[in-house]
């Protein structure tokens, strides 16, 4: 008989557990696990409960007092005393079976979903713990029992299965069955992913589980995850959601990419947010909204930074950090007379570069490339391309400013329309 130190869960659910009598006590059907991250000693998430089946009769028990062992090349489950586990214990934990095996998680070095075909687990004297997830081929042939003679005949032509893991802490679950687990702890890894590949990951999953893991984000990585979602999936997602909660995120969110969103929900559901929002924001989308979906308006965006001619380059610093825009917005900075009409571009590098002391007016470019509000879409990208601008302003007729639109918008307007097309 020895002590195995690392095992499949696999191998062991299924398994009868006795006493060193050899008195049947259960079958293994889980193992439980802490959900919470904090709670790791080493790292990694330490088996605290056994889910057994006597009978009829499913209990809870400590982990402690079990044994994984090999005898006579099988495996066997010995346990000293039969501890019950507290409930509260068996309600907040993790259940390995219904939560990880077989279920989808997002592998964060990957930034993908995979899924589970086993665990592993391995005991040291401090306790057993769940290291790594196997989503590899050998994983699914050691569930269904026919991994050894698959890698033996595979073996005699020279080949081998591939087997992959991934560690615990490049993981986080997805698919919970256990609904008493919190899903601000249950997520939390996720707010570590770049909103574009956190938007694929949801793009990925269920109806009913990307809407969780979405309310599960803070609303400023809501905000930022909702921008990059298909438009399918931000309609899902709304709708998934409280109107107070929708509209606190899209309040966040740049006016011109909310119009986009507003503009493919129902009419009744798009008014319902617009009320629900902040009066400004709400009055900034309702502007876009009016411009018909072929046109540059329905594309630009409002947010530009424009300032006086006579301001100097140390104030439109000052200015910058006290409005703290986003990136996008300083692409070009504009010059605007008292009634908003746009006179003149000038750029963040123009910023730096010029003493501080120096007005606007010296270094500005008059008569600036621009764009009308209801011209037609399909002529931005040739002079985009022309100029070779990172961002063109727009105006109404009477040459009032009215947004800009950036390469970012006209690039996927281009994709939209291949792929409508295709």
């Amino acid at each position: 008989m020895t002590s195995i130190t690392t095992f499949y869960l696999s191998r062991i659910i299924g398994q009868k557990v006795l006493d060193h009598n050899g008195i049947y006590l259960g079958t293994v059907k889980d193992l439980l696990v802490d959900p919470d991250p904090s709670n790791y000693p080493t790292g990694h998430p330490v088996v605290k409960g056994v889910k057994l089946k006597y009978s009829k009769n499913i209990s809870f028990y400590s982990f402690e007092n079990f044994h994984v062992e090999k005898v006579d090349g099988r495996i066997t489950i010995i346990c000293d005393k039969l501890v019950e586990l507290p409930k509260d214990e068996s309600d907040n934990s993790m259940y390995l079976v219904e939560a990880v095996l077989d279920n989808q998680i997002v592998d964060l070095n990957g930034r993908k979903l995979v899924r589970v075909n086993d665990v592993r687990l391995v005991t040291i004297s401090s306790g057993t713990y769940a290291v790594a997830v196997d989503i590899g081929i050998e994983g699914l042939l050691r569930r269904i029992g026919i991994a050894k003679p698959m890698k033996f005949l595979v073996g005699l032509f020279g080949g081998s299965i591939p087997s992959k893991f991934i560690l615990w802490e490049d993981v986080e679950t997805i698919d919970f069955s256990n609904l008493n687990i919190k899903l601000s702890k249950s997520y939390a890894k996720l707010q570590t992913l770049h909103p574009s590949d956190l938007a694929d990951i949801i793009e990925d999953l269920g109806r009913k589980a990307s809407a969780e893991v979405f309310s599960a984000l803070d609303e400023e990585k809501a905000a930022d995850v909702m921008e990059e979602l298909d438009t399918e999936t931000q309609v899902h997602i709304l709708e998934s959601l409280s109107i107070e909660k929708a509209a606190d995120v899209l309040d966040k969110m740049p006016a011109d990419e909310v119009a986009d969103i507003l503009d493919a929900l129902e009419d009744e559901k798009a008014e319902l947010l617009l009320n629900e929002m902040e009066k400004i924001t709400s009055q900034e989308v309702r502007e876009l909204l009016v411009y018909p979906d072929h046109t540059v308006g329905s594309i630009m965006s409002s947010e530009v930074m424009s300032f006086n001619q006579h301001l100097t380059m140390e104030e439109v610093l000052t200015e910058l950090r006290d409005k703290k825009p986003e990136f996008e917005t300083l692409y070009n900075l504009f010059v605007t007379d008292d009634n908003e009409v746009l006179l003149a571009t000038f750029s963040i590098r123009d910023v730096v570069i010029t003493p501080p002391e120096m007005q606007i007016r010296q270094i500005m470019k008059p008569s600036p490339v621009h764009l009308r509000d209801y011209q037609k879409i399909n002529e931005v990208a040739e002079i985009v391309s022309k100029y070779n601008l990172l961002a063109i302003p727009v105006v109404d007729k009477k040459n009032v400013l009215k947004g800009m639109v950036v390469i970012d918008d006209v690039i996927e307007d281009l994709i939209k329309k291949r792929r409508t097309n295709k």
